[in-house]
C-alpha cells in the first residue's frame, strides 16, 4: 500500500507543476520533452545497479517499452488538442475515466475478484471522477466533429495502464523495474526531440530556461509516479483492478484538495459531491482488498 500512496503523492505533485506552468507561461510541450529525459536520468542513475545498457534492446520487455514511450507522447499531444478544442474538463474526464479499461481487463483477463464492495466502489469511483472533473454547472459539451480526440485520449490512457500491468506481470523482473521505466521515458523523449526538430526547421522553436526548469520540476515526480505504480502492481494482496481504481480516484481527491489549498480553486456543488463519492469509493475498494 505504501507504493500506491507514493505514486499518488508523486502524481499530485505533477498536478501542482502543471498548474505552475500556466502561472509562469511555461511552454508545456518543451517542458514535457525535457521531463522525459530527466525522468529517464533519475531512473538510470538512481534505481539501476550494474546494468549493461547494451543488452536493453534484447530484453523481452523492450518492444513493449518502446510502444509505451510512443503512447506517452502521443496521448499527451492528443490531450493538448482536446484541451484546445473542447476544454480542460473534457481531458480530465477522458483521462481519469480511462481507469475503466485496466479495471475491466483485470477482472475479465486476470480473473480478479468482483465482490459487492469492490463493484460498488468502482462504480462510485467513475461517478466521482466525472463530477470532480467538470467545472461548469451544465457539465461538459463536445462538438461531434471533436469527439474523436477525447475518445482517443480515453482509449490511449487506458491502453497505457493496461500495458503496464501486462508487461510487469509477464516480462519485467523486479530488478528491472527501474530500467524498464527509464526506457519508456527515454523513448518518449527521443520521439519528442523529433517534434522539436521539426519545429526548429519551420522556425517555430524558441527554447527558454523556464521551459527547461519546468521540465526538470516535472521529470522527477513523473518518474516516481510510474515507478511506484509498477511497484504497487507487484505488491502481494493488491489486485490490479484495486490498484488502478484507488490510484486514479486518490489522485483526483488529492489534486482537488491541493487545488483548494494552494491555488484557492472554487468548487461547484458537483465537485463537492464528487469529492465525497471519491472518498467513499476509496474506503469501499480498500475494504474489499482486506
Amino acid at each position: 500500500m505504501i507504493y500506491l500512496l507514493l505514486s499518488v503523492l508523486s502524481s499530485t505533485i505533477i498536478f501542482v507543476v502543471f498548474r505552475l506552468y500556466t502561472r509562469y507561461g511555461v511552454n508545456t510541450l518543451q517542458a514535457i520533452i525535457v521531463n522525459y529525459f530527466i525522468a529517464c536520468t533519475v531512473g538510470y542513475f538512481g534505481y539501476i545497479d550494474n546494468a549493461d545498457f547494451s543488452k536493453v534492446p534484447s530484453e523481452s520487455w523492450f518492444p513493449g517499452a518502446l510502444v509505451l514511450g510512443f503512447l506517452f507522447i502521443t496521448v499527451f499531444n492528443l490531450a493538448a488538442i482536446t484541451t484546445q478544442r473542447s476544454g480542460m474538463s473534457v481531458v480530465a474526464v477522458a483521462t481519469k475515466m480511462s481507469v475503466a479499461i485496466p479495471v475491466a481487463c483485470g477482472i475479465f483477463l486476470y480473473n480478479e475478484s468482483t465482490g459487492f464492495l469492490k463493484i460498488c466502489g468502482i462504480i462510485l469511483a467513475l461517478i466521482a471522477v466525472y463530477l470532480t472533473s467538470i467545472k461548469k454547472k451544465e457539465g461538459i459539451s463536445i462538438k461531434t466533429k471533436n469527439l474523436i480526440f477525447p475518445l482517443l485520449v480515453f482509449f490511449g490512457s487506458g491502453i497505457i495502464d493496461t500495458s503496464l500491468k501486462y508487461l510487469e506481470t509477464s516480462y519485467v523482473a523486479e530488478t528491472d523495474v527501474g530500467l524498464f521505466s527509464s526506457t519508456i521515458f527515454a523513448t518518449a523523449g527521443i520521439i519528442g526531440t523529433f517534434i522539436l526538430t521539426g519545429q526548429a526547421i519551420l522556425g517555430k522553436l524558441k527554447i527558454t530556461w523556464k521551459n527547461i526548469l519546468g521540465g526538470i520540476a516535472l521529470g522527477i515526480p513523473n518518474y516516481y509516479s510510474i515507478y511506484f505504480l509498477v511497484m504497487a502492481l507487484r505488491s502481494n494482496g493488491l489486485e490490479s483492478s484495486t490498484v488502478f481504481t484507488m490510484n486514479h480516484v486518490a489522485i483526483v481527491t488529492f489534486s482537488t484538495l491541493t487545488g483548494i489549498l494552494l491555488f484557492h480553486e472554487k468548487l461547484i456543488r458537483k465537485n463537492w459531491i464528487g469529492l465525497i463519492l471519491a472518498i467513499i469509493s476509496i474506503i469501499l475498494v480498500a475494504n474489499s482488498a482486506i
